[in-house]
């Protein structure tokens, strides 16, 4: 009796350290509602991937929480690399931002309940530093794409309000049945209209200086270690 075809092996040593990373967490993602953000997923991701075992180790060796930030990561990347593709220029600065929202969002559909995982993990007392981190990256990275330029106290309230919209928009969408997130869309659109009505209150906090809420303190000390797609310099 014909013996049942193995899955061929990838040659992992011809991957880089990336490569290798995305391949097997893409594998593992759909493992995760199931298994969680965990070793299981991992091996049972390389096993769908046909990605050698004895390299899950050593592709995410502080599982879950490598798991989480390389995943946070890519959709940073696909969401960058989608943006560059649309006619931001031709749009209002709140449309860039809404489309990279949007982008955000509709890339990681399929994702929904591993990122809702990834949240509760995320919102333990012992990662709050590693939440905040992601979520700086990624409105960073919203704010680069739109064409930000500001260098000023703008920077940083700019980036406080959108984390506040995003967050409170993912909290939506986590839960959003309608066709096609109709439902998210129009409370994103809410939210950054309230937000555009925010910076003659943030005009009054120009000379604030070291006065700072504690939030625009941590995304200062995080911009001068982190630049938009590149991680720590």
């Amino acid at each position: 009796m014909a013996q049942p075809k193995q899955p061929k092996r990838k040659p992992d040593n011809a991957m880089t350290p990336q490569a290798l990373r995305d391949s097997l967490l893409a594998a593992a993602l759909p493992h995760v509602p199931f298994d969680g953000w965990s070793r299981q997923a991992l091996l049972r991701g390389a096993e769908d991937a046909g990605i050698n075992p004895d390299d899950v180790d050593r592709a995410f060796p502080d599982t879950p929480l490598d798991m989480i930030e390389h995943h946070s990561m890519m959709a940073d990347r696909a969401m960058m690399a989608r943006l560059e593709e649309l006619d931001l220029p031709s749009m209002k600065i709140r449309e860039r931002i809404a489309a990279a929202v949007r982008t955000r969002l509709e890339q990681n559909a399929d994702d929904r309940e591993a990122i809702r995982r990834a949240l509760a993990i995320l919102a333990m007392p012992p990662n709050a530093l590693l939440a905040t981190r992601l979520l700086y990256r990624t409105v960073d990275a919203m704010w680069y794409a739109a064409g930000d330029e500001s260098t000023d106290f703008n920077f940083y309230s700019k980036r406080g309000l959108l984390a506040a919209v995003f967050s409170s928009t993912v909290l939506y969408w986590l839960n959003d049945r309608s066709d096609g997130f109709e439902d998210t869309f129009a409370f994103l659109d809410r939210r950054i209209a309230d937000v555009m009505r925010v910076p003659r209150l943030t005009a009054r906090c120009r000379d604030a200086g070291d006065r700072l809420p504690n939030p625009f303190r941590i995304l200062r000390e995080f911009r001068a270690g982190f630049r938009p797609g590149r991680g720590r310099v």
